[in-house]
């Protein structure tokens, strides 16, 4: 009942920061230089023995001032 499975976790861990990367670079096109309220999305399919995972992200790029 239970468990983990590293192989799983450093997978999600992986698709998060290239998801987080690309956000950012996403937001330094754009001309800013933040990106705010980020939302993370984990789907997972499977069917005929093999599973998907999907992972979904997005965020509000803005230019934060400097004080």
């Amino acid at each position: 009942v239970g468990g983990r499975s590293g192989a799983f976790q450093n997978a999600l861990a992986d698709a998060r920061q290239m998801l987080l990367k690309e956000l950012q670079e996403q937001a330094e096109a754009a001309g800013c230089n933040a990106v705010i309220a980020i939302d993370l999305d984990y789907g997972e399919i499977s069917g005929s023995g093999k599973t998907m995972l999907m992972v979904a992200a997005q965020g509000t790029a803005v230019f934060i001032e400097p004080a």
